[in-house]
Formats: C-alpha cells, structure tokens, sequence
C-alpha cells in the first residue's frame, strides 16, 4: 500500500505550503484519479511523492508498506516500486534509449542484464506502444514528438514494471489513437500485474473511459475536498469546479 498521511508541502527555500494537510490511501490492484483545478497542487503531489529536490514535506509522512520513505532519494524510492509518467518527459542528448533503459533495468535489480533477452523484450514492448524500434539507439526524447515522448514512458513502464505508478498528465497533448494506443498498454499492464496501483492525474476525464478508476478525488488548495467513484469525474465535467467549497473534506 501507498499511504500519504497528512502532508504539507512547500518549495524549497518557500514558507509557502502547495500541499495542506493532504492523505489518500492507495492499496494493491486499486486505481485512483486526481482531478482539480490548475495550480491546487496535483503535479506537486506527484513530485513531492518522487521526492523531486525542489518540493520539501514540512510535515505528515508518505509511507510504502507501512514504510517512511521521506529520507529515501529519488532512485531509492524507485527501487521500492515508485514510477512516474511525467507531464513532461526530459530530453538527455547523448544517453540513447536503449543505455538508459539498460542501466536502470541493471540499477533496479542489482544484476546484469543479458543484452539479447534485454533488446528482444524492448523492441517487443516497443513494438506494442507503435515506436518505432530505431528510437532505441537515439538520445533520450531527443527529437521525439509529444505523444512518443509520451509512448517513451510507457515503455520505460513496461521495462521496469514498478508496483506504484504515477500518470501525471499523461493524456495533455495525445491525439486519440495516441491516447487509445498509451491507455491500452497500461490496461494491459495492470491486468498483468494484479499487484500494482495506479494514481493518474488528470484534468479530463477522457482517459477514465479507458481506465476505470476506483476512486476519484478532487484537490482544491492542497487538500482533498471530495471523493467519489467515476460519476465524480462526470460531474466536474458537466458543472466544473465551482461546486466543490473550501473545506468540503471528505
């Protein structure tokens, strides 16, 4: 289970709080959306759960298993099973696909990787996200359009089959195939892998119709004010944020 226990979050060097005393429950197998309004903290949360430099935890705790994990590094925490799909994936000239991959896949296990079996399992996973497979041997999203970029994750998914998954805004800026072609490999992914959880942070719920949420929640000013099932994710759509009030914590 991952468990985020009453969190306040700031920028580093920043009095300001981002996220204000915010917990969610995310247990095996379950998958849980984040919805809100622009800046009330939804890719903060992501960061903050990763533990990017620039967002410090003033205070509450982010546990995997019962497990602080508020001291860990980056890397460390994805040895523990923390994935994230960035909104928007960096760009690293001269690290092909094909050596990052590798050496994480190497970093994550501890063990050497069979370069054979390692390029066959990569240019079938590429094969099912439509990349094309000459993009393993270029720089790292060097060049790459928005929706390979965004492909590009999911195959980094795929590789690394993590238990705790995190979509921050993976569907801003796919086409619909794009979208069809990304949601049906993580479908497939979660279908294969019964253990893992999903938290997808979205601002449309378009990418619900092809991944069925078991819970829904809306952030307003670092908190969640409302929880609910995909009937949620409607509502916002039809009547917007509006209805949602301050301190509507549930």
């Amino acid at each position: 289970m991952l468990e985020i226990k009453n969190i306040y979050c700031s920028i580093t060097d920043s009095d300001l709080d981002i996220l204000n005393g915010l917990s969610l429950k995310i247990k095996e197998g379950e998958t849980h959306v984040i919805m809100g309004p622009n800046g009330t903290g939804k890719s903060s949360l992501a960061k903050a759960i990763m533990g990017h430099y620039k967002y410090q935890i003033t205070k509450g705790d982010i546990l995997i298993d019962k497990k602080s994990i508020l001291d860990l590094s980056v890397d460390e925490r994805a040895k523990q099973g923390l994935f994230l799909c960035m909104q928007d994936p960096t760009v690293i000239e001269g690290v092909s696909n094909s050596e990052f991959l590798r050496t994480a896949l190497m970093s994550k296990t501890g063990e050497k990787v069979n370069l054979y079996s390692f390029i066959t399992e990569v240019e079938k996973s590429m094969k099912e996200v439509k990349l094309d497979t000459n993009m393993l041997h270029r720089s790292l999203n060097m060049g790459f359009s928005g929706g390979e970029k965004k492909k590009n994750e999911v195959l980094q998914l795929k590789v690394l089959k993590p238990k705790y998954i995190i979509l921050d805004e993976i569907d801003s800026g796919l086409d619909v195939d794009s979208l069809r072609i990304v949601c049906d490999n993580i479908r497939d992914y979660m279908k294969e892998n019964k253990d893992a959880s999903l938290l997808i942070i979205t601002h449309y719920p378009r990418i619900l119709e092809y991944l069925k949420p078991d819970y829904v929640h809306i952030l307003k000013d670092g908190k969640i004010r409302k929880s609910g099932d995909i009937s949620l994710a409607l509502e916002i759509e039809k009547e917007g944020y509006t209805g949602i009030k301050d301190g509507q914590d549930e």
